[in-house]
């Protein structure tokens, strides 16, 4: 291959590179109890490679030294493993309020109708996000966007959903787009209206699904503040009739569609999102063979959230066999909300889908990664290191992909690369480290 580099091109020398590009695949040996067991891993792994980089996307992926340097700049991970970016497809990030002390009190055998009776659940987080100012917002979801920002996200999705009317809905989204412009993350905004049905609509919800078709989604739009429509398909959410209205709004604005569904009853949302081509499913637990086939025609991925799983104490889970069986894309995300999973960290998610769900960490990997940026319309630009693609990538001091999500507690990130540039903000720490290593000739085993 001839490339003629620029002096602004950007070289990561020596690297391990698990691309997660499907077109490659690599072989591997286990010994389990005695036994030699070998097979494909679909890490994409690509051992003492070099990943170009020109201004925000990767130029080329060549084993190392292959192509002269010149007056490029290069920097030596000494071996060290480089992922695509993580990529949080499913986060109820910006909101108002706390509900810990609702949990302390489920935890002390108070039942969620009692909670509800008196303002708590869902609506407790709908009042207090009515109730603060955009900048009260931004800076409670700063916090959690850090976290995640400092775990190796590059890519993260979020909706709105708890304003349930056009100017608190507005507000979140606003909010949203403020962290955009202010961060280093691209930020897919998702408009999700149809939460819950607010108080002022208790016993009219064909009403206010009127209002969203009628009124907060168009108007939004037509503001560019959001990529995709939402909905929870549920009994306790919206029924199929409601949903399939809301779809058809989506549909003759040209609106991507995904759904919260089949998480406590098998409703066939799956079906009616598969219908509309619909990005993705979440949740999913109670899904049916029905509705996996109808998934896998459409090609629409189905979100994986195991920190709901476990926050609420679930016992019933997704049909990953039959998932499997249909080649049905899956996609793992922290679906971070405060009342059933308030974790910012994807990286105990994807822990959280092996032990609790029993996927591989191979299928953990790419959930975070290709099907994640599939399920956000991103699959041509994102979740891969390959020539064209976006530059989001993280430098691990680490061998194995598996490390990332075996060892928690402390964080391996070297560095953090978005579009090309280094922005994780505790890279100078790491930095001096690797210089003295170099400086002094020790390996860094």
């Amino acid at each position: 291959m001839s490339i003629e580099l620029r002096d602004t091109d950007v070289i990561w020398r020596n690297a391990k590179l698990a691309t997660m590009n499907p077109a490659i695949k690599n072989t591997y040996s286990a010994n389990v109890d005695g036994d030699s067991i070998d097979g494909l891993s679909n890490y994409g792994i690509l051992e003492q490679h070099d990943l170009i980089v020109r201004d925000e996307k990767i130029l080329a992926i060549l084993p190392t030294g292959r192509v002269p340097a010149n007056q490029c700049k290069i920097i030596d991970v000494e071996q060290r493993l480089i992922t695509p970016g993580l990529i949080d497809c499913h986060t109820h990030l910006v909101f108002g309020g706390n509900r810990a002390s609702e949990w302390e009190q489920r935890l002390n055998g108070v039942s969620y109708e009692e909670i509800s009776a008196k303002g708590g659940g869902i609506n407790s987080t709908v009042n207090a996000t009515r109730n603060s100012s955009a900048q009260q917002l931004e800076i409670v979801s700063q916090k959690r966007l850090n976290a995640l920002i400092a775990e190796g996200v590059t890519t993260i999705e979020m909706k709105s959903g708890y304003g349930l009317d056009l100017i608190n809905e507005e507000k979140q989204l606003n909010v949203v787009r403020a962290l955009a412009q202010k961060n280093p993350i691209e930020i897919s905004p998702t408009l999700l209206s149809a939460h819950t049905v607010p108080p002022e609509y208790k016993y009219d919800p064909d009403a206010y699904i009127d209002l969203v078709c009628d009124s907060i989604l168009p108007t939004l739009w037509q503001k560019q503040l959001f990529e995709a429509v939402d909905v929870f398909c549920e009994t306790v959410g919206f029924n199929l009739k409601q949903t399939k209205r809301l779809f058809a709004t989506a549909k003759r604005l040209n609106i991507p569609v995904k759904g919260h569904v089949e998480q406590l009853s098998n409703l066939g949302g799956s079906e009616l999102v598969a219908e509309y081509q619909g990005l993705s499913v979440d949740h999913i637990e109670h899904l049916d063979e029905k509705g996996i086939e109808a998934l896998s025609r459409s090609g629409t991925v189905a979100v994986l959230l195991p920190g709901a799983f476990y926050f609420l104490r679930e016992t019933k889970r997704p049909p990953i066999a039959l998932l499997r069986q249909y080649g049905v894309p899956m996609a793992i995300s922290t679906d971070f909300n405060p009342g059933t999973s308030p974790f910012a960290s994807l990286r105990l998610i994807m822990n959280m889908a092996c032990v609790q769900f029993g996927l591989t960490p191979e299928e953990v990997w790419q959930g975070v990664t290709i099907h994640a940026a599939r399920a956000l319309g991103r699959a041509d630009s994102h979740g891969q290191l390959a020539a064209g693609f976006m530059a989001d990538f993280i430098v691990w001091d680490a061998q194995n992909p598996v490390d990332i999500l075996y060892e928690l507690g402390h964080n391996p990130l070297v560095y953090r690369v978005y579009h090309g540039e280094i922005m994780h903000r505790d890279h100078l720490n790491r930095l001096s480290e690797l210089n003295y290593l170099n400086e002094n000739s020790i390996c860094d085993n």
